[in-house]
């Protein structure tokens, strides 16, 4: 018998690899679309509950595969109704994901990676550093938690929760498509975004997926002086290379680019900054979401007064720039944009 160790996660296999599992086990090949139907649409956590499949198929899934790959560590819930749970990874890692309600929207900010390599300065993300990246079930399993386990209904994924979602495509890549078939999960496209932080091949390569997946643009800097020093990749990839990449994106997709601006009190918030920001923005006929910065123990920036971000808010629109204050929701528990660190900081 298989140890624990030498099992795969079933989530890490797309439906066409499921069905090369199913022939080399001597199966039928459609018993991957049953399989599929359990895993994402069903959300099984034991092949037992497989019933229309045979008893022997079941045990030689039960003896290969494990389908939760992680168990839930924690759970904060905030004033406002934000929850983040703390997953505990199997090799004793963890990660953050966040249920945000809005109204009607339920959102869930999914993680890529545990830890960051990218080290924006402002971010907790990357204070632990970077350990490693999710695997495809690590990701989708955050979906089928809070879905099957928790019985939310969720209306849009965002991924913008610990890590830097391009620099893990292939993960990433496969996890959007279990998500997006019509087998698996059967969530549309555009109610996926995708945060960067400006990784100019990754944009690319999310473009060849030709699908109409938002996309946002970590900006936090108006101008390559100022954003080589708030968001080190800018160091990499000028932010011409970074535009020129959004630029098609938007062309390929046909959908709207999203600005994400963390508003740092007296660092990136000046007329300056509002004017070169409403450039580009008009550049890449995109959308403004004004941040105002979320606290991190240990970091110096501070968030800008509530008048000073509606002053912001208006130089913006006075030059006719689409945006939006975000509402920072989850803050007493650590879990608004940019706070989230795999239990490092986490609420005690």
């Amino acid at each position: 018998m298989m140890s624990q160790e030498t099992k795969r996660f079933i989530g890490d296999l797309n439906l066409a690899e499921l069905s090369q599992e199913m022939e080399a086990l001597g199966e039928p090949v459609y018993r991957a679309r049953q399989i599929f139907k359990w895993l994402y649409q069903k959300g099984i956590s034991d092949w037992s509950e497989a019933t229309d499949l045979p008893l022997s198929l079941r045990e030689k899934l039960n003896r290969r595969f494990i389908i939760r790959p992680f168990e839930l560590e924690t759970c904060y819930e905030s004033r406002d109704g934000t929850r983040k749970f703390v997953f505990r990874l199997r090799d004793d890692n963890f990660i953050e994901t966040v249920l945000i309600p809005s109204g009607e929207r339920r959102t869930l900010c999914l993680s890529t990676q545990v830890g960051c390599k990218f080290g924006c300065v402002f971010c907790a993300s990357g204070l632990p550093g970077f350990i490693r990246n999710l695997s495809p079930a690590e990701i989708t399993g955050q979906i089928l938690f809070v879905r099957h386990d928790l019985e939310f209904s969720l209306t849009n994924f965002v991924f913008m929760g610990m890590g830097e979602p391009l620099d893990n495509f292939p993960s990433l890549a496969k996890a959007i498509e279990i998500m997006n078939s019509p087998e698996g999960m059967g969530i549309a496209a555009r109610r996926i975004t995708v945060s960067t932080c400006g990784l100019v091949p990754g944009i690319k390569k999310l473009k060849e997926l030709r699908l109409q997946i938002n996309l946002s643009l970590s900006l936090h800097g108006p101008n390559n002086e100022l954003r080589r020093r708030l968001v080190p990749l800018g160091r990499r990839y000028s932010l011409e290379e970074v535009l020129s990449a959004c630029e098609e994106y938007a062309e390929s997709s046909g959908r709207m680019i999203t600005l994400e601006y963390v508003l740092l009190d007296g660092i990136n918030n000046s007329s300056k900054e509002a004017a070169q920001l409403a450039k580009i923005a008009h550049r890449l006929k995109a959308k403004i979401n004004l941040i105002p910065y979320s606290p991190v123990p240990g970091l110096p920036y501070q968030r800008p007064a509530r008048e000073a971000v509606e002053a912001f808010r208006d130089w913006l629109k006075e030059r006719g720039a689409k945006v939006t204050v975000r509402q920072s929701k989850g803050l007493d528990i650590r879990a608004a944009c940019g706070q989230l660190a795999g239990h490092f900081l986490s609420p005690k």
